[in-house]
């Protein structure tokens, strides 16, 4: 099964510069999308659908323009799952969860911390997160969790360690969050695979910053331990260039 996580940064706009010939091109089993930033209805599904995508699920944030995760499938899920019952995650449409048999993949949205009250907000959803999460593993041990969670794990994921180390998605208590987040019993699968540096999967807008590859490493493909044994490959796709992200594959054995 290939996995494909994308913040799409609006799906719309990526709509319109070509992120269904791109799928159809890449064709992934699933992918998980962030940051969507539409309702269901502002959407053309026809599109999707003839891409080969005849389920997709979407969980959008109350907030209109806003946030929203989704799943597109080339097959059925027997379950998709809506959010985490959270209240306070789920106006703003940050996870979704569909289930294939024993094999759970979940799109995951987890907010940034651009200034001090969203930073206090992001470390409060990461400990509710990380509870939720120890929960869930207890039901669905083979448990794939994609998506952005705004935040890099070690220096060798961002251009900048020096300068960025007082800034969110860098700070040190984001990067033990992180840290123990894997530790609890998750693969960080393109490290898995790949420790060399210079790999990242978002870049600024401003200074040229995609092309001198002045990025960060914040989107993960997270494979459950019990899933070792069935990754094949995990790759960053760089030459996708809809959004200020880029897509992050995972291929199970499964």
């Amino acid at each position: 099964m290939k996995i494909i996580s994308y913040n799409v940064n609006g799906v719309r706009a990526a709509v319109n510069k070509g992120l269904v010939d791109w799928l159809k091109t890449a064709s992934p089993d699933v992918l998980c999308i962030q940051e969507t930033k539409a309702l269901i209805d502002q959407v053309d599904l026809s599109l999707f659908d003839e891409a080969g995508y005849k389920y997709s699920y979407w969980f959008s944030a109350e907030r209109k323009g806003y946030s929203g995760v989704a799943i597109l499938s080339k097959t059925e899920p027997d379950h998709i799952e809506y959010g985490t019952g959270i209240e306070y995650m789920d106006v703003e449409g940050r996870n979704i969860r569909a289930d294939f048999g024993d094999l759970s993949i979940m799109s995951l949205y987890l907010p940034s911390g651009t200034n001090i009250e969203r930073l206090d907000h992001k470390l409060t959803y990461m400990d509710d997160f990380q509870h939720y999460v120890n929960e869930l593993k207890k039901q669905k041990p083979n448990l794939v969790i994609s998506g952005d969670y705004n935040i890099c794990h070690r220096a060798i994921d961002i251009h900048d360690p020096v300068r960025n180390a007082k800034v969110s998605g860098f700070l040190p208590v984001e990067r033990e969050w992180i840290d123990n987040f894997i530790n609890s019993g998750f693969i960080d699968s393109f490290r898995f695979f790949n420790k060399e540096p210079h790999n990242y999967s978002w870049w600024s807008y401003r200074a040229n910053a995609r092309n001198n590859n002045k990025g960060w490493r914040i989107d993960y493909n997270m494979v459950a331990q019990p899933l070792q044994e069935k990754l094949k490959r995990a790759v960053i796709l760089p030459e996708a260039k809809h959004s200020d992200h880029c897509p992050v594959l995972v291929e199970l054995d499964v």
